[in-house]
């Protein structure tokens, strides 16, 4: 028998060789195996369809966010165009108007700017008479009142709150506390 004949009968180092007319066995651990590796195939794929799509999220999140930031004042600012051209209009009037139309006309005007504030949810700070809130109110000044310590006495300018947050403090004059106690 030649070599050639000798390895083509039989090569035990051959893991495909297998008993002449005997059917491939495969055994429990190679089915385990294949069932295996298509599960992780499936798992792989799930999660990199997961990744993407958390991936798509975060970018349309990033996108919403860009344009509310762009567009956040749009109503505010629409809001003030009334009160804009009610002024342009009150400077483009001839002489011959009245005061009493000024103040009224002025009257509106501030009117509209308060509505605007309201549906923007800006607050006046008018503190007269309250207790000073360092949070809320700048101290101008310390005077002696007749009013308790702390005391707002009197409001230089109103201050402003966007919600909760100061936009401008009240600048307001405070009583102090009498020398003698």
């Amino acid at each position: 028998m030649t070599d050639q004949e000798r390895r083509t009968e039989f090569d035990p180092s051959d893991d495909n060789a297998s008993d002449a007319g005997a059917p491939q066995d495969r055994s429990p651990g190679d089915d385990a195996l294949s069932k295996a590796r298509a599960e992780a195939a499936e798992m792989k794929d799930a999660w990199l369809r997961a990744r993407a799509e958390v991936e798509n999220v975060r970018r349309q999140g990033q996108a919403d966010v860009a344009r509310a930031h762009k567009y956040a004042l749009e109503k505010f600012a629409e809001d003030l165009l009334a009160v804009k051209d009610a002024l342009e209009q009150t400077l483009a009037t001839d002489q011959s108007v009245t005061a009493e139309t000024l103040k009224a006309g002025s009257d509106l005007t501030l009117k509209a700017l308060n509505a605007a504030f309201g549906r923007a949810a800006i607050r006046e700070i008018n503190p007269a008479g309250e207790k000073f809130d360092p949070h809320l109110h700048q101290a101008m000044q310390v005077v002696d009142s007749d009013l308790p310590p702390n005391t707002v006495v009197t409001v230089f300018q109103k201050g402003y709150l966007l919600n909760d947050r100061v936009l401008r403090p009240a600048l307001v004059t405070v009583s102090k506390a009498p020398q003698g106690s």
